[in-house]
């Protein structure tokens, strides 16, 4: 086993992938969606690369049934499924601390930590819309602070739930005592938002405790991480976006009082892998060309304020006024700005960029370039690992678990098999 700092990857499961015509592409599996084979198959390429982890994101309404995008299984139930068609491969999925309860949560995460041998790992979210919020009982969503103060809580009560077990509390005594009930311990939670008796009704489980994710960018977001996560999903477009977060978390999870290095930062990463780089923005262009212009521009206009339905496609994008001089929502808008004066785009480029990924980092290559880039943001304080998001399954997961994974398996930044059971040790790289 190496002692060398390596690189961690996620593959984010999402549909017919991650760009917004992905479904509409011949190759694209649409037809599959509800078939739990697929998903199965796509967290087997993800073990066959090595891959930390597969990861469900979650939602709790549905948008456009015309786009196509939001239709999944139940992350859980899919998930521990797909436990039974792997042996190595994390299983992370997000749980919404504003729609479920603490127990509810607890229950279901330590029971497939069980069911996969110790592979759970949960994204700690708040959600955020409306039509979420009535699908739920309620007229809209909390306000921000509410929600992030209801979710510390949370999370907070499902540890306690998890360490109401002891790890040697089962017995299994068939001459009278199933578990020690002097280590099976009541939680007497009561909070502001919770009141829960405890114990868990889930034994111990492989980990103890899922792994858990955090994925927030807001400040109350960042210091909810720092506080509890162990991987951190970011968002970022280009490095130096990356290490401003990088440093900033990594800060707060030391004034928080834990070790930095044990917290894996995971950036978005959508890549689009050709054995030329002109092949690979063939990839590209092929699923852009499939984007309804109309919806794109109209939903750009939104972004830039200012009518984009008369920019021609193939051209540059038109001068934009600087970040200083807009009105609107600054984050979006400062994503655009950074993705045109990073990569140049024609406005069919860009509706593409932003349909696969929105603000988080493109890399369009051959699996040498893409290697290069990801070795980049290692070395020089932009990520710990990446998040995967392949625009189109299951080719790009292929792609990149084909093709670049074992490049960076040469250079000595990623394992080339598993050493380690659970999740945890994944992200450690030691048991």
């Amino acid at each position: 086993m190496t002692d060398v700092r390596q690189l961690h990857f996620n593959a984010f499961l999402y549909s017919c992938g991650h760009h917004g015509a992905a479904w509409r592409h011949p190759s694209s599996q649409v037809e599959r969606l509800c078939d739990i084979a697929y998903y199965e198959e796509l967290a087997q390429t993800a073990e066959r690369g090595c891959l930390d982890a597969v990861f469900f994101a979650d939602g709790h309404s549905v948008r456009d049934p015309a786009s196509g995008g939001m239709w999944f299984l139940e992350p859980l139930t899919a998930l521990s499924a797909m436990a039974r068609a792997t042996e190595r491969v994390g299983l992370v999925t997000t749980v919404s601390t504003t729609f479920y309860t603490p127990f509810h949560a607890a229950r279901m995460l330590a029971s497939l930590d069980h069911i996969s041998g110790g592979r759970a790992g949960w994204n700690v979210v708040t959600s955020m819309f409306d039509a979420e919020a009535r699908n739920h009982g309620l007229e809209e969503m909390p306000p921000h602070d509410e929600r992030y103060s209801r979710a510390a809580e949370f999370v907070d009560v499902a540890l306690a739930l998890w360490d109401s077990w002891a790890p040697d509390a089962l017995v299994l005594d068939r001459d009278g005592i199933f578990a020690d009930p002097a280590k099976v311990k009541p939680v007497e939670h009561r909070g502001k938002h919770f009141l829960v008796d405890g114990p868990l009704n889930v034994p111990h489980s492989p980990q103890g405790r899922p792994v858990l994710f955090q994925a927030g960018a807001s400040d109350q977001g960042r210091d909810l991480a720092a506080r509890c996560a162990e991987g951190i999903y970011a968002v970022a477009y280009d490095l130096t976006a990356a290490q401003s977060y990088y440093d900033d978390v990594k800060r707060r999870i030391r004034a928080a009082g834990r070790d930095a290095d044990a917290v894996t930062v995971m950036p978005g990463l959508v890549t689009y892998v050709g054995s030329t780089t002109e092949e690979a923005r063939q990839k590209k262009a092929e699923l852009d060309a499939l984007l309804p212009v109309e919806q794109s521009l109209a939903q750009l206009s939104m972004f830039v304020q200012q009518d984009c339905s008369v920019w021609e496609l193939d051209a540059p994008v038109p001068a934009l006024p600087p970040l200083s001089e807009f009105t609107g929502p600054q984050g979006r808008y400062d994503t655009i700005l950074r993705i045109i004066e990073k990569d140049r785009p024609t406005v069919r480029s860009l509706l593409g960029t932003l349909a696969a990924g929105g603000g988080h980092c493109t890399m369009i290559g051959t699996p040498e370039s893409i290697a290069d880039e990801i070795e980049t943001w290692f070395r020089r304080g932009g990520a710990d690992g990446f998040n995967l998001m392949p625009p189109l399954y299951p080719n790009g997961l292929a792609d990149f678990v084909d093709e670049v994974i074992p490049v960076l398996q040469k250079r000595g930044l990623f394992r080339a098999e598993y050493e380690t059971e659970t999740l945890r040790d994944h992200l450690r790289g030691r048991p």
